[in-house]
C-alpha cells in the first residue's frame, strides 16, 4: 500500500510511512463501536441444511376472550347493583370509576402481552422475546425439547387459542410455557414434528413421553 501523504510505498500493516513518518491512520484504525456491535450473519454448521423459519406468533387478542366475557359481566352488575340500591351522583361516579379501571387493565395488560412478547420456530429452535425497552431473547434447540402439550379452557377451545407447554433438557429454560397461542394444536404439533426431525437427523432416541 501507499502513503497517502507522500505517495510511497510502505509494508501492509506498518503503523507509520518509512518516509514522512505520517501515521498509517487507516491502516491502523481501531473498528468504531457501531462496527464492533454490528449483527454478523451465522455461519451455518452444514450448507446443505439452512436454518428455515416456519412460524412466528404473539398473543392473540382472542387469548383474552374469558376475561372480556368477565368484564361484561362485571360491567352489567355493577349497573344493575348502582340501580337497585339507588345510588346518588357521587355513587355512580365511583362506580363508573371502577368499571372503566377494570376495562383500562385489561386493555393495557393486552397491549403488553402483543407489544412485548414474540414467540419464533425455526427448523432448528425455538425462539422467545420478551421485553418493550429491553429486550431478552431465548433460545431452546428443538433436539432439546423432550415433550409438547396443549392446555385450553373451554372457551378458548372454542375459538382455537390455547397455552403451549414445552418440557425440555435445556439447562436455562428446563420448562417454558407459549401462552395466548392462536391454533394452538397446529403450533404445538409444529414444533413435535420439528423436534423428532432434528433428534432422527441426529440420530437421537425419541423418548415416549
Amino acid at each position: 500500500m501507499k502513503c497517502k501523504q507522500c505517495g510511497t510505498e510502505v509494508t501492509d500493516g506498518a503503523a507509520f510511512c518509512s518516509s514522512c513518518g505520517a501515521a498509517l491512520t487507516a491502516a491502523m484504525a481501531p473498528a468504531s463501536p457501531k462496527q464492533r456491535l454490528a449483527p454478523k450473519p451465522l455461519a451455518n454448521a452444514d450448507p446443505e441444511d439452512p436454518e428455515e423459519l416456519l412460524w412466528e406468533g404473539r398473543f392473540s387478542k382472542l387469548a383474552m376472550i374469558g376475561s372480556w366475557i368477565g368484564a361484561g359481566l362485571f360491567t352489567v352488575a355493577a349497573i344493575a347493583l348502582g340501580i337497585a340500591l339507588g345510588f346518588d351522583g357521587t355513587k355512580w361516579t365511583w362506580d363508573v370509576i371502577v368499571i372503566a379501571v377494570v376495562w383500562l387493565s385489561l386493555i393495557l395488560w393486552l397491549l403488553y402481552q402483543q407489544f412485548s412478547i414474540r414467540y419464533s420456530v425455526t427448523s432448528q429452535r425455538l425462539i422467545h422475546e420478551r421485553g418493550i425497552l429491553w429486550r431478552q431473547t431465548d433460545r431452546i434447540e428443538a433436539i432439546d425439547i423432550d415433550d409438547v402439550s396443549v392446555t385450553q379452557g373451554p372457551i378458548a377451545r372454542m375459538v382455537g387459542v390455547g397455552n403451549i407447554k414445552i418440557v425440555s433438557s435445556d439447562q436455562s429454560t428446563p420448562l417454558f410455557y407459549l401462552q395466548g397461542i392462536d391454533d394452538a394444536r397446529a403450533v404445538a404439533t409444529m414444533i413435535d414434528e420439528v423436534r423428532r426431525k432434528e433428534r432422527r437427523k441426529r440420530g437421537v432416541h425419541i423418548e415416549s413421553v
